[in-house]
């Protein structure tokens, strides 16, 4: 069902100029409609405290049951918000005019595909919240990797020129969130998974910025080009007054400017130390921050949680813990940089990547090869030839075990190639977990 036909459903008749105004929508355009979040994770929650402040009347299923999650739902039930944990019943579907989505719902849910049957609309969180913010100077940024990165520092260069800035979307702040704290004159700078572009619509932003195109994600999406088309929804609806920011060096994101009517700037690595500082320059110069506002803030950038993260060290072996790298190419960065002997943890829930490329570079830099998680067989078939290989059991004895087979100068690095769901909630929670394992195990041998 296309969103033409879901707002008349709304309203009794198709009304293409209300569709057109939707960024000047008016609040109670979801008053009295039953809508279903699918997913309680961090932007299920925020995108039904969105709905039930705009007078929806809202319903969350989350197939998982934890103590976490009946916390979280006793909160939204305290707004009257109903919750249902451990299942999915087509009974809580009926009556529904609207699904809206957590990234992590993909399109085998069965909610899905009930909704689809009765030609019920299924919108992203994402979706959603661009229909509620006020501002058009939503800056959009996607990519295999990188994406938190460039996404922190355009909220820091924004920040620097004295502008009000929002720094949310996958980067772990969800959009819906940040909403009512959004003025019309504000920018927004959001991180965007190819999960939260699947089920958008209208959401058009102002500058969108696609960094790199590599495999990922092949467990949820069918092959690559299913994979390709989710990252290019990114600018479908930009228009000839916005901007689309490509890499020129990847030849994927280069053929992304066929069909784009968007302004088209290309970014190259140049003289930066890498293209996610140039790619955040080309944004800056759109947005006419002066370059000595720009070199400010490169300059003072110490990096992001969980990306080559450095914990700490112990009897002159270092700990990196890099536990956002869930795929092959951001491992494969971590090895480029760092130029010590490395002791490398692996493993974690197979994405159904190729682990091929990475071959040579852990032959070349990694002494041993740690794994952990459902990924161990897998991966220790992999790389069997290519370098020694230890099991361990828990993150801990992952830790510890990389610790006694490191000698001096030797760098211990978290950086998984896999998802994180197996064994943690998500990468920032197994990379808080390494962190303290380290710390605990500086402080045993202080």
């Amino acid at each position: 069902m296309d969103f033409g036909s879901a707002y008349g459903a709304f309203n009794g008749g198709n009304s293409k100029d209300k569709i057109d105004k939707i960024k000047m929508l008016d609040k109670d355009f979801l008053k009295d409609k039953n809508v279903l979040v699918v997913g309680l994770g961090r932007s299920g929650y925020a995108a039904s405290l969105l709905l039930a402040e705009n007078k929806a009347k809202v319903a969350v299923t989350d197939k998982n049951k934890n103590p976490y999650l009946e916390k979280t739902a006793k909160e939204l039930e305290s707004y009257g918000i109903k919750v249902e944990l451990g299942q999915h019943s087509r009974e809580l579907l009926e009556g529904k005019d609207l699904v809206v989505l957590s990234p992590g719902v993909d399109n085998r849910n069965p909610v899905i595909i009930w909704a689809e049957e009765k030609n019920i609309p299924v919108i992203s969180e994402i979706e959603l919240a661009f229909w509620f913010c006020p501002t058009r100077k939503i800056i959009a940024v996607s990519g295999t990797n990188g994406k938190t990165t460039v996404t922190s520092l355009i909220g820091k260069c924004l920040e620097a020129d004295g502008k009000r800035v929002h720094v949310c979307g996958n980067i772990g702040v969800a959009f819906s969130s940040q909403v009512k704290y959004i003025y019309e004159e504000d920018y927004v700078s959001l991180e965007i998974s190819s999960f939260q572009l699947e089920r958008v619509i209208k959401f058009r932003p102002f500058i969108a910025v696609m960094l790199n195109f590599t495999p990922d994600h092949l467990d949820r999406y069918a092959d690559m080009q299913d994979y390709y088309q989710a990252k290019k929804r990114l600018f479908m609806n930009q228009e000839k007054e916005d901007f689309a920011v490509l890499n020129c060096n990847d030849q994927y994101v280069k053929k992304m400017a066929q069909g784009i009517r968007a302004n088209i700037v290309f970014f190259d690595k140049d003289n930066e130390m890498n293209e996610n500082f140039s790619a955040v320059r080309k944004v800056a110069q759109i947005i006419k921050i002066e370059e000595k506002v720009i070199d400010k803030v490169f300059s003072d950038f110490k990096g992001i949680e969980h990306r080559l993260e450095y914990v700490g060290e112990c009897k002159g072996v270092g700990f990196i813990n890099d536990s956002k790298a869930t795929n092959v190419e951001s491992t494969l960065w971590a090895l480029q940089n760092i130029n010590k002997p490395i002791i490398l943890i692996a493993g974690g829930r197979n994405k159904g990547l190729s682990f091929s490329k990475i071959k040579p570079f852990i032959k070349q830099k990694v002494k041993f090869l740690v794994l952990i998680g459902e990924a161990k067989e897998v991966l220790k078939e992999e790389f069997k030839d290519t370098a020694k290989i230890y099991e361990a059991s828990s993150l801990e004895e992952a830790v510890n075990s990389s610790f006694h087979k490191a000698q001096y100068g030797d760098v211990v690095l978290l950086s998984p190639m896999c998802a994180s769901f197996d064994m943690f909630k998500n990468y920032e929670e197994r990379g808080d977990a390494f962190r303290n394992i380290v710390k605990e195990l500086i402080k045993k041998y202080a």
